[in-house]
């Protein structure tokens, strides 16, 4: 007897076809994909670029081209300044207020970064004993940060009032003399770092608690069963890990503290005889203080503000990116 062997019934050509395009489908739909991905990576990316350029690109160029021209009110108006070159430049570096004001500027942001960060680190480590009231005592120490610096400065101002300020109605009460904060060259910085320092605190506590976080308990754990006392933790451990956010925390508060203007403004208004005078009110000073403006030289300060704010900028980032690669 003799089998056959029967073969299975090939699909129609029609449907042979069909399957084939089923099965092409998902390469075509895998290779549109990436290009769909693109468009939405660009449609979200646009605001951002046109934030940037509307509103840091473009007044930056503005400020560069006022400090290279000659402007004055007509020619602001009217757009014919002629151009000067860097003679604006020359202008304020032989104005004999730049020396001053270069050296309170750099008193006033050292002073002031390095009080705000200790301060600020040293409560972030208090707070990190949980205890009762913890998180009521760190959201009152927000209230600097909250209120608006106008308020925060007028608040100092009468503070620090030679003749009825709480301060010297303290130093009084303790027998101590009054002391002139604000209209004494010799007290009106520091006036004002003090201020500034009070206002700064708060964001150093925020950000550097949220570092202190990230750090495993249990590396504190095994350094007190190897003896480390409180202080060895703090520098062996604290310290070391709290690096990164450390370095974040004062190129943020090196930026601030180098536009600082309200404060300052309201309190000294840069005096007396320019003792509190530092470049950002020296910038307004030149640019809108005066009867007869000097937009160019205004803006030449502001810029040295700008590229000292980039240097350190770059600085950090290159500081970064050799921590990364090692």
């Amino acid at each position: 007897m003799k089998h056959t062997t029967q073969l299975p019934d090939r699909p129609p050509v029609h449907e042979r076809a069909g399957a084939a395009t089923t099965a092409t489908a998902p390469a075509h739909t895998t290779r549109c994909r990436p290009a769909s991905q693109q468009w939405a990576a660009w449609g979200f990316l646009t605001p951002v670029v046109l934030y940037l350029t509307l509103f840091y690109a473009y007044p930056l160029y503005r400020n560069i081209e006022l400090s290279l021209r000659d402007y004055t009110v007509r020619s602001f108006v009217q757009g014919d300044a002629p151009f000067t070159g860097l003679q604006n430049y020359l202008t304020v570096f032989d104005d004999p207020t730049f020396g001053p004001a270069l050296v309170h500027t750099v008193v006033f942001t050292t002073v002031s970064l390095v009080l705000q960060y200790a301060i600020g680190l040293a409560l972030a480590v208090f707070f990190t004993q949980h205890f009762r009231l913890s998180a009521t005592l760190r959201a009152l120490f927000l209230v600097p940060w909250l209120l608006p610096l106008i308020v925060s400065a007028s608040t100092w101002s009468w503070m620090l009032n030679s003749d009825s300020g709480i301060v010297n109605a303290a130093l009084h009460a303790v027998g101590i003399g009054p002391v002139n904060w604000l209209t004494s060259p010799d007290w009106s910085l520091t006036s004002v770092i003090l201020a500034n320092v009070w206002i700064g605190v708060p964001f150093n506590l925020v950000v550097l608690y949220s570092g202190l976080q990230s750090i495993p308990a249990v590396l504190y754990e095994a350094a007190a069963l190897d003896g480390a006392n409180a202080w060895q933790r703090f520098w062996r451990i604290t310290f070391p890990l709290l690096r990164p956010v450390s370095a974040i925390t004062l190129l943020l508060g090196l930026v601030y503290t180098l536009k600082v203007f309200d404060i300052i403004w309201i309190m000294t208004k840069g005096g007396p005889a320019d003792s509190s005078t530092t470049f950002a009110t020296w910038s307004y000073q030149l640019g809108f203080g005066n009867l007869l403006p000097a937009f160019g030289p205004g803006a030449a300060v502001g810029n040295l503000l700008v590229v000292a704010a980039l240097v350190f900028g770059l600085i950090h980032m290159r500081v970064q990116r050799k921590q990364g690669l090692s």
